[in-house]
């Protein structure tokens, strides 16, 4: 794993992000927002990552899964209210107030979408 700058990572990850406050903010379907939504958001993570690390990518998707299945696990748990925020629409939109497992699908299409970005 090397540190480094990486424009085009950049370039997509703030077009995802772009997407994904769109989304959220005017998208109010039942497909897109709960499915493509978290299906980008692991996308957008792992493009994060890659804008400053040059590592095997393949190991680096793996990890983002893990760690969105481990908050949508937590979500189960109700884990916002642990820190206050349940009435925080801001923070509980980010990190999600309910469990499902088609969002565990949408996080598992997200990795192996990032399995296509090459080293």
């Amino acid at each position: 794993m090397k540190l480094t700058f990486n424009s085009n990572f950049l370039f997509i990850f703030l077009t995802i992000l772009i997407v994904e406050i769109l989304i959220g903010k005017y998208l109010h379907d039942a497909f897109i927002r709960p499915f493509g939504g978290d299906v980008l958001v692991v996308i957008l993570i792992y493009t994060f990552f890659r804008i400053f690390l040059k590592t095997n990518n393949k190991q680096l998707a793996l990890g983002v899964l893990i760690f969105s299945f481990v908050i949508e696990f937590l979500q189960k748990a109700n884990y916002v209210t642990w820190f206050g925020w349940e009435n925080n629409k801001i923070m509980s939109t980010i990190l999600g107030t309910s469990f499902s497992v088609y969002d565990l699908l949408a996080y598992f299409v997200g990795y192996l979408i990032c399995l296509c970005f090459k080293d």
